[in-house]
């Protein structure tokens, strides 16, 4: 997915696996929530993972042999696919909220992975988002983490992240934000065309410039391929 000439003077870039935090971060319409789906698509789905979609995105719903799910389910140890939870407004209210006692299910049991569709809704003080994210390595509770305000975030989303994923943006607090822990000189760089993104490596410190991902129909083939009528909930 980088350009060929980078990959003359670089390795090519590894896409994150089974441990990994990733987060993507892009204003409306650049593409962040499909290439978050394509980076779930190439996980290991034998593993649950359970996905927070905020807003019913439709790519996500575009998704078959997922499962729907509430804040009573938490993945048994036999249990493998998706399950697509969906917060409504009034769920991230009160201390602890619902969303946040969910999480803390999800910290306890380990091995399963949490997909965030808008992560600046789950709140930046969230205690069990950010022990996910602190503690995430060790309980194997991998995450991919998309957002369009990235000021308005936990910073643990980008202290613990092994891959930042950056389409263009346009407030310089999201810009400032981001150029805390990526290393873009965006008045120097050629900007982002449609779709396109930086992709940060943060142990090997190497920034790759990303062609668009696969689109939908191709990332659903994948989902396909992986995904089996017998694991979802009746």
């Amino acid at each position: 997915m980088a350009e060929q000439s980078e990959l003359v003077n670089k390795p090519a870039p590894r896409l994150p696996g089974p441990k990994n935090r990733t987060i993507l971060i892009g204003r409306t319409g650049t593409g962040k929530t499909v290439a978050g789906l394509w980076h779930l698509s190439n996980q290991d789905l034998e593993r649950p993972w359970v996905i927070l979609n905020f807003k019913n995105d439709e790519h996500i719903d575009s998704i078959e042999n997922t499962t729907d799910v509430d804040y009573d389910f938490v993945p048994k140890k036999k249990d493998r696919g998706l399950y697509i939870l969906r917060p409504l407004p009034g769920d991230m209210e009160g201390s602890p909220s619902l969303i946040e006692t969910y999480l803390w299910k999800i910290w306890g049991r380990e091995k399963c992975g949490i997909f965030c569709d808008e992560t600046f809704m789950v709140g930046r003080n969230n205690k069990a988002f950010n022990a996910c994210l602190t503690q995430g390595r060790s309980k194997e509770i991998p995450m991919i983490m998309c957002t369009q305000r990235p000021s308005y975030i936990s910073l643990f989303c980008f202290s613990e992240a092994s891959f930042i994923q950056v389409f263009d943006l346009n407030d310089f607090r999201d810009i400032d934000t981001v150029e805390g822990f990526v290393p873009i000189d965006w008045d120097k760089e050629t900007p982002l065309k449609d779709h396109q993104s930086w992709y940060f490596e943060v142990a090997r410190n190497l920034l790759y410039r990303f062609q668009p991902v696969p689109n939908m129909n191709e990332i659903r083939k994948v989902f396909a391929s992986k995904l089996h009528r017998k694991w979802v909930r009746i």
